[in-house]
């Protein structure tokens, strides 16, 4: 046996040389799934500046240097990223939802009484509401979202407050692609602006990003805070 079994740490070899790697990866493990928590769930490419010893859950349809570990969780560490697999049972406090989520084997689900879920069967099967939020610095005509609508969410809104002021265009639009003012256009540029995208509750069958678009000239400047506000359901899982 050359690792523990519940949280494949590894273990130090009898006569190992470089005995101090094995124990630091180790501890690094530790570090992460001790008190696990996690930035947010819905992420499907890595962030551009992670800070060491932050984690993420991988959201399906992953890209980049998270490709293939999707519901893996990817720790930052060293420079590097450390991907962790899930065992049923697992538990992580999600930053950005303030939600705890349980592995089940195939899902991420939230416990029946826990924050944002309004209903839970005996099998498993959840009905409840989520946020995915995340500040998003601006820059050229477009950007697109690191938060995603997840498949098979019911959408109900968007909404976004500017948190530095926006240079370089005159307003700007929220939406989708081939959407782009689903959620607002014409949005205010100062600092403190606000809107609340209300929509029809909309189903989504594909990981979705927004998209926020200049008007009047490309970004140069600013940051938004953006949050989608969704209905999300789990199957049984047994």
């Amino acid at each position: 046996m050359t690792e523990t079994p519940n949280l494949a740490l590894p273990f130090i070899a009898a006569a190992q040389a470089q005995k101090h790697v094995t124990h630091n990866e180790a501890l690094s493990r530790l570090d992460t799934l001790v008190q696990l928590a996690v930035e947010d769930l819905h992420l499907a490419s890595p962030p551009a500046s992670p800070a060491d010893g932050a984690a993420w859950i991988v959201a399906a349809s992953a890209t980049g240097a998270w490709a293939g570990h999707a519901q893996q969780i990817a720790a930052f560490q060293d420079g590097a990223w450390t991907f962790l697999i899930p065992r049923v049972g697992w538990q992580a406090y999600v930053r950005d939802e303030d939600l705890r989520v349980t592995w089940t084997g195939t899902a991420w689900t939230a416990p029946a009484g826990g924050s944002g879920i309004v209903a839970s069967s005996d099998h498993g099967a959840t009905s409840g509401f989520a946020i995915a939020e995340e500040e998003r610095a601006l820059t050229g005509a477009s950007v697109t979202s690191g938060i995603i609508i997840p498949d098979r969410a019911i959408v109900l809104a968007v909404t976004e407050r500017v948190i530095e002021a926006v240079t370089g265009a005159t307003s700007f639009s929220i939406g989708i692609a081939g959407e782009p003012t689903k959620f607002g256009d014409l949005l205010g540029v100062g600092l403190g602006s606000e809107n609340i995208g209300v929509i029809g509750p909309t189903a989504f069958y594909a990981d979705t990003a927004l998209l926020i678009t200049a008007n009047g000239g490309a970004f140069t400047g600013g940051k938004l805070r953006v949050s989608i506000h969704y209905a999300r359901f789990d199957a049984a899982s047994s």
